[in-house]
């Protein structure tokens, strides 16, 4: 073999394994990004039965809603139980259309309505980390809803009626930190699935986003998050409402309890200083505003 057979051996050999650790690299900061991408999108209060010990990401939450129990999946790696045989593709069809591997529709308590604002490659890292969670062989309960309400192709009509599926736009018109907290609020984070109601079939009120909820399922009473209502909320300066949703206590000193106490823990309490601002500027809170609260 001639000198040059050798030398052209050896830098395939070198940008093979150069490719490869980049590749690596890659797979490492892409898993690193997901596991903050499950953080700010609340996977684990809906997707780990702490109330019956369940395991990390197992499923098994039982959702109350007025048409009956949901019970959320697990999406662990498990390829039977879980979602460790799905693709990439098949899971941001998942998270954007509310359609499953089978072509089955999946209910909207599963808020792919906020989902599908999601971008690609936070989707993509998502996966990524999902595929590293350690596979639980645990199956979902049934679904627990009555007739008619249990006919998932009743969801083609509800999805024509209630889904947009268009990706977030950022709004030219505004900062990068106020579009950060727009895709944030109205993606991942799925704040208005919560914080929004809804009408007789479900559908979000979306002439009154963020506007609360007086009875949730779940019993609670669940404040707007607008400036415009005199609500206490609307009173809050843009450091309360950082301290609130990294604490999970209102600038009076109150703790907040229920599923609100589970976002902090889970979501809102992991997230970055800068991804709060974000938040709190999209929110309309003013940085310079005294605090309603005691503290300065």
């Amino acid at each position: 073999m001639s000198k040059h057979s050798y030398a052209s051996g050896f830098l395939a050999l070198a940008l093979m394994s150069s490719s490869s650790a980049i590749a690596n690299n890659n797979d490492e900061d892409a898993i690193k990004r997901g596991k903050y991408v499950m953080d700010i999108g609340g996977c684990v209060s809906c997707h780990t039965d702490k109330k019956n010990k369940g395991q990390h990401l197992a499923g098994g939450v039982a959702l109350p809603t007025p048409f009956g129990t949901f019970y959320t999946p697990n999406i662990t790696s498990d390829e039977k139980y879980g979602i460790g045989a799905w693709t990439t593709e098949q899971f941001i069809e998942a998270m954007t259309q509310g359609v499953a591997p089978d072509g089955s529709h999946y209910f909207p308590a599963f808020p792919y309505t906020s989902y599908a604002k999601m971008k690609r490659q936070d989707l993509i890292d998502l996966k990524a980390y999902l595929n590293t969670v350690e596979a639980v062989a645990e199956p979902t309960p049934d679904h627990d809803v009555p007739f008619p309400f249990n006919i998932r192709e009743g969801m083609i009509v509800w999805k024509e009626l209630f889904f947009d599926d268009s990706p977030f736009s950022p709004d030219p018109s505004k900062s990068t930190m106020w579009n950060r907290g727009a895709y944030l609020v109205n993606g991942p984070s799925h704040c208005v699935e919560c914080h929004t109601s809804r009408n007789f079939l479900g559908g979000l009120d979306r002439d009154n986003l963020l506007a609360g909820e007086p009875k949730s399922p779940e019993g609670e009473k669940i404040p707007s998050l607008l400036i415009s209502d005199g609500s206490e909320f609307s009173n809050w300066s843009h450091a309360d409402t950082i301290f609130s949703l990294q604490m999970g206590m209102t600038p009076k000193g109150d703790f907040l309890g229920g599923s609100m106490g589970k976002v902090v823990t889970n979501t809102t309490g992991k997230m970055t200083e800068e991804d709060l601002q974000a938040i709190a500027t999209y929110l309309g809170k003013p940085v310079k505003k005294k605090s309603a609260g005691k503290r300065d």
